[in-house]
Protein backbone atom coordinates (compact mmCIF):
# COMPACT_ATOMS: atom_id res chain seq x y z
CA UNK A 1 0.00 0.00 0.00
CA UNK A 2 1.69 3.21 -1.14
CA UNK A 3 0.23 6.39 0.27
CA UNK A 4 1.64 9.53 -1.32
CA UNK A 5 5.28 9.90 -0.40
CA UNK A 6 5.95 12.80 1.97
CA UNK A 7 9.12 13.56 0.01
CA UNK A 8 7.31 14.94 -3.01
CA UNK A 9 8.08 18.66 -3.12
CA UNK A 10 4.62 19.64 -4.38
CA UNK A 11 2.95 18.28 -1.23
CA UNK A 12 1.98 20.92 1.25
CA UNK A 13 2.35 20.42 4.96
CA UNK A 14 -1.40 19.88 5.28
CA UNK A 15 -1.33 17.25 2.55
CA UNK A 16 1.52 15.43 4.31
CA UNK A 17 -0.38 15.54 7.59
CA UNK A 18 -3.49 14.23 5.81
CA UNK A 19 -1.37 11.34 4.53
CA UNK A 20 -0.19 10.70 8.10
CA UNK A 21 -3.80 10.64 9.22
CA UNK A 22 -4.60 8.08 6.50
CA UNK A 23 -1.64 5.97 7.61
CA UNK A 24 -2.82 6.11 11.22
CA UNK A 25 -6.25 4.87 10.12
CA UNK A 26 -4.57 2.03 8.24
CA UNK A 27 -2.42 1.21 11.29
CA UNK A 28 -5.57 0.97 13.41
CA UNK A 29 -7.20 -1.28 10.80
CA UNK A 30 -4.15 -3.54 10.82
CA UNK A 31 -4.09 -3.69 14.62
CA UNK A 32 -7.78 -4.59 14.64
CA UNK A 33 -7.19 -7.27 12.01
CA UNK A 34 -4.38 -8.76 14.08
CA UNK A 35 -6.58 -8.76 17.18
CA UNK A 36 -9.37 -10.49 15.23
CA UNK A 37 -6.91 -13.03 13.90
CA UNK A 38 -5.52 -13.72 17.38
CA UNK A 39 -9.09 -14.27 18.62
CA UNK A 40 -9.81 -16.71 15.78
CA UNK A 41 -11.11 -19.97 17.34
CA UNK A 42 -9.16 -21.97 14.78
CA UNK A 43 -5.95 -20.23 15.77
CA UNK A 44 -4.16 -17.37 14.08
CA UNK A 45 -2.72 -17.71 10.58
CA UNK A 46 0.96 -17.02 10.97
CA UNK A 47 1.49 -15.67 7.44
CA UNK A 48 -1.35 -13.16 7.85
CA UNK A 49 0.00 -12.04 11.23
CA UNK A 50 3.51 -11.64 9.81
CA UNK A 51 2.28 -9.60 6.85
CA UNK A 52 0.03 -7.38 8.98
CA UNK A 53 2.70 -6.85 11.63
CA UNK A 54 5.31 -6.05 8.97
CA UNK A 55 3.03 -3.50 7.31
CA UNK A 56 2.13 -2.10 10.74
CA UNK A 57 5.78 -1.52 11.65
CA UNK A 58 6.57 0.03 8.25
CA UNK A 59 3.64 2.43 8.56
CA UNK A 60 4.63 3.37 12.12
CA UNK A 61 8.16 4.16 10.89
CA UNK A 62 6.77 6.22 7.97
CA UNK A 63 4.50 8.13 10.36
CA UNK A 64 7.40 8.90 12.70
CA UNK A 65 9.64 10.09 9.86
CA UNK A 66 6.94 12.32 8.39
CA UNK A 67 6.01 13.82 11.76
CA UNK A 68 9.68 14.51 12.56
CA UNK A 69 10.05 16.31 9.22
CA UNK A 70 6.89 18.32 9.87
CA UNK A 71 8.06 19.27 13.35
CA UNK A 72 11.39 20.42 11.94
CA UNK A 73 9.68 22.46 9.24
CA UNK A 74 7.43 24.10 11.85
CA UNK A 75 10.50 25.02 13.90
CA UNK A 76 11.99 26.67 10.81
CA UNK A 77 8.79 28.64 10.18
CA UNK A 78 9.24 32.39 10.10
CA UNK A 79 6.12 34.41 10.90
CA UNK A 80 4.96 37.25 8.72
CA UNK A 81 6.62 40.59 9.40
CA UNK A 82 3.53 42.20 10.85
CA UNK A 83 2.42 39.15 12.82
CA UNK A 84 2.60 39.86 16.54
CA UNK A 85 1.26 36.53 17.75
CA UNK A 86 4.47 35.28 19.34
CA UNK A 87 5.15 38.67 20.95
CA UNK A 88 1.62 38.81 22.34
CA UNK A 89 1.87 35.24 23.58
CA UNK A 90 5.21 35.95 25.28
CA UNK A 91 3.74 39.06 26.89
CA UNK A 92 0.72 37.16 28.17
CA UNK A 93 2.94 34.44 29.62
CA UNK A 94 5.15 37.07 31.27
CA UNK A 95 2.07 38.78 32.76
CA UNK A 96 0.81 35.48 34.20
CA UNK A 97 4.23 34.80 35.69
CA UNK A 98 4.28 38.27 37.25
CA UNK A 99 0.78 37.78 38.66
CA UNK A 100 1.96 34.54 40.24
CA UNK A 101 5.07 36.20 41.71
CA UNK A 102 2.97 39.08 43.09
CA UNK A 103 0.56 36.60 44.69
CA UNK A 104 3.49 34.75 46.27
CA UNK A 105 5.01 38.02 47.54
CA UNK A 106 1.66 39.07 49.02
CA UNK A 107 1.42 35.72 50.80
CA UNK A 108 4.94 36.16 52.15
CA UNK A 109 4.09 39.71 53.31
CA UNK A 110 1.01 38.43 55.15
CA UNK A 111 3.11 35.78 56.89
CA UNK A 112 5.73 38.38 57.91
CA UNK A 113 2.99 40.74 59.14
CA UNK A 114 1.43 37.92 61.19
CA UNK A 115 4.81 37.04 62.64
CA UNK A 116 5.53 40.67 63.55
CA UNK A 117 2.10 41.11 65.15
CA UNK A 118 2.77 38.10 67.40
CA UNK A 119 6.18 39.38 68.50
Amino acid sequence: MNMDSPKLPHNTSLQRLQNVENRIVRVMELAGGVMDELANPGGPRKDLLNNNCGEFMKLIKDIQVTLREEIKSVCEYRPFEKCDYSARLSSEIACKKLEHVIAQLNSMKEIVDQYLSLA
